[in-house]
């Protein structure tokens, strides 16, 4: 099993085959809109404008199992990512990252590569980085700003 066995529902609850990211490198994060790491939303805008042309994708994935800090529907959370940040990398329905029913590319995702409390996600804003092969190359936890990851994906590139 790897990353591009999985699809996933986007905010319009349509599918999205993993294997379309093929030859990519991957920046996947799960947010939430009303967390005190929610202006990395700018910072995370900027690292995809800068490489997206150089084969450099963003998968966000909303979710509110930390503090209920991400309550509103897929569309209101949409809404506010592009009024306030002018998000325009790919986002996806809102799911669960740890317990009974987190997403099953979360599962992967954490079995690649554990954190500091093993393969639970801490917080929002964890940040996966995906090389252009499948591979989970590194994991970032919610105080890594997208500015520090930057060299990390200029090395994949």
């Amino acid at each position: 099993m790897g990353i591009y066995d999985f699809v996933v529902k986007d905010m319009f609850n349509e599918d999205v085959d993993m294997k379309d990211y093929m030859g990519k490198v991957l920046l996947i994060v799960n947010t939430a809109t009303g967390c005190g790491f929610t202006p990395q939303y700018e910072g995370l805008e900027n690292l995809y404008r800068e490489y997206k042309d150089s084969g450099f994708e963003i998968l966000d994935f909303p979710c509110n199992q930390f503090g209920n800090q991400a309550p509103g529907s897929d569309e209101e959370i949409r809404s506010f990512c592009t009024a306030k940040y002018d998000v325009s990398f790919k986002q996806f329905k809102k799911i669960e990252v740890n317990g009974d029913n987190e997403e099953p590319l979360y599962t992967y995702l954490k079995s690649q590569q554990k954190g500091m409390l093993g393969s639970k996600i801490k917080w929002n804003f964890t940040k996966f980085l995906v090389d252009r092969n499948g591979d989970v190359v590194a994991r970032f936890s919610p105080t890594d700003k997208p500015e520090k990851i930057k060299k990390h994906i200029e090395k994949l590139l």
